[in-house]
């Protein structure tokens, strides 16, 4: 392992109820809050009610930004600057999944700098202050509720990029009951359930050796959302089974799984490519990609990809190689997220090779990438081909 520095300074209330302390937690002073929000199905399942009663206990008035895309653009962050601007916004509220969250992040700072906040997205600029902000979770899937980073979609220019800036970036504190998550729709269930499987894969396939409890760890997280996952989706309102997704996720990339080393993230910069210029759901791309990209590269640490075969699903070392197993790891995981009824080929979203160019093109803006495999321009057009 490299050496590190771990510092995570958000406020974790996790369990039942727990949104009746949200007063608590605002800052002492707070007059005025931007209360963000997606498409307005916390609206329908009564979360919104029960947020803004908490609220108003503390006397605070209140603007809203609803409608943040799944894939927050940037035009939206525009929008809720303006609001942070014009209302004299002395704190902001999260309400939502990771999209609603990520928003916020760059609101957050975008509210503090005289330029354009995509500055900060393409790393033109770098924050030197921000709104505080806090975030009760709604959706289990990217652990944005505790850690820095945000993704951002520029559809001008069909650029998608993650960035953060600890801790500026950092929520304050983060709200998560698994009541809030229940009502939350098979479908993007299913992509929480990916995103976070990804999340964990992307810091396990990293740069540095040895790893040994970092690798127990991830392995263990994968394990058990393997083995909940269809049981949740089998009874979608089984309290226990969103509790224990709920907390996977956050585990899935709040830090403690990347002390010591970086993680690939190569899986991650392809499809955000691929939905700058498609715009389809993240997780659906990623479990499109994810397994090809594994396939692609079985040769870089063959034994890697054997022990997690190995290790999450099973596979019998028997009288095979580890490249074998590896492989057979690969199709393993790409029949589990079938199984569930992710997506498994560009071809579900009408995604052809007339637009592979444009993909590969984005994906190499900022130069080769991907920490555990150095991709070019001709692996990730391969790993396209691979997946349509």
């Amino acid at each position: 392992m490299k050496s590190f520095v771990f510092h995570n300074p958000t406020k974790l209330i996790f369990g039942k109820d727990q949104v009746e302390t949200l007063p608590e937690h605002i800052p002492e002073g707070t007059r005025n809050v931007l209360l963000v929000y997606g498409g307005g199905s916390i609206k329908k399942n009564g979360i919104y009610d029960h947020v803004l009663e908490q609220l108003n206990k503390k006397g605070m008035t209140v603007t809203e930004l609803s409608g943040v895309e799944p894939n927050p653009k940037l035009t939206t962050v525009h929008k809720g600057v303006d609001l942070c601007v014009e209302n004299d916004i002395d704190f902001i509220l999260a309400v939502g999944g990771g999209s609603v969250i990520d928003a916020v992040k760059t609101i957050a700072t975008g509210a503090k700098y005289d330029g354009d906040a995509w500055d900060f997205v393409t790393k033109k600029a770098f924050p030197q202050d921000a709104l505080p902000f806090g975030t009760v979770l709604t959706m289990a899937a990217t652990a944005s509720e505790m850690n820095a980073g945000s993704v951002i979609t520029n559809w001008e220019t069909n650029e998608k990029y993650g960035w953060g800036y600890p801790p500026y970036t950092n929520p304050t504190f983060s709200i998560l009951d698994p009541q809030n998550t229940v009502s939350v729709p098979k479908d993007q269930t299913v992509y929480g359930i990916v995103d976070m499987m990804t999340h964990l894969m992307e810091q396990y396939f990293h740069e540095e050796t040895p790893s040994p409890v970092q690798d127990e760890m991830i392995e263990g997280v994968l394990r058990v959302i393997i083995d909940t996952a269809p049981k949740l989706l089998e009874d979608l309102s089984n309290y226990q089974h969103r509790e224990t997704i709920m907390y996977a996720g956050t585990l899935g990339l709040n830090g403690m799984m990347q002390m010591g080393y970086k993680g690939d993230w190569a899986s991650h910069n392809i499809e955000h490519s691929v939905s700058a210029v498609h715009d389809i759901p993240h997780a659906g791309g990623l479990a499109i990609l994810f397994p090809n990209w594994m396939e692609y590269n079985i040769n870089v640490q063959t034994e890697r990809f054997a022990r997690f075969a190995v290790k999450v699903f099973g596979a019998d070392p028997e009288g095979k190689d580890d490249k074998e197993l590896g492989l057979e790891g690969a199709e393993a995981l790409r029949k589990f997220w079938n199984s569930l009824g992710a997506p498994e080929t560009l071809a579900d979203y009408e995604i052809t090779e007339d637009s592979f160019d444009s993909i590969v093109e984005k994906s190499m803006n900022r130069g080769p990438f991907g920490n555990f495999s150095k991709l070019q321009e001709q692996d990730v057009f391969r790993i396209l081909e691979l997946s349509k």
